[in-house]
């Protein structure tokens, strides 16, 4: 696993990791923000934030806002990027089924 981010966030840190899927396959990133009482070693709270099928970490980072939130209630946020990437994902039956399934919800 190897930091590719870190920045100071409302007195904690937003970072961005990333590591090798045996599962999908990928190299895939995950989001961490860690309030000022984790960057002290306090415990936390953690709420896993999973974001839509070709979202990224990135959504929560950028467009959501949460690490005030995180910060002012001193809790860990996490946000993987849980969907593959790469050439070929979109052609992939399963993808595609899921797509089609979805759309017809």
């Amino acid at each position: 696993m190897e930091r590719v981010e870190s920045r100071a966030s409302f007195g904690g840190r937003q970072e961005v990791w990333k590591h090798a899927s045996a599962a999908l396959g990928c190299e895939m990133k995950f989001g961490i923000y860690l309030p000022a009482a984790a960057l002290r070693g306090e415990k936390c709270p953690v709420l896993y934030r999973l974001s839509g099928l070709t979202c990224t970490e990135q959504n929560l980072i950028t467009k959501a806002g949460a690490q005030e939130h995180a910060a002012r209630n001193g809790f860990v946020v996490v946000a993987p990027d849980k969907s593959p990437r790469g050439e070929g994902v979109t052609d992939d039956p399963a993808y595609m089924t899921w797509n089609m399934a979805r759309a017809s919800i």
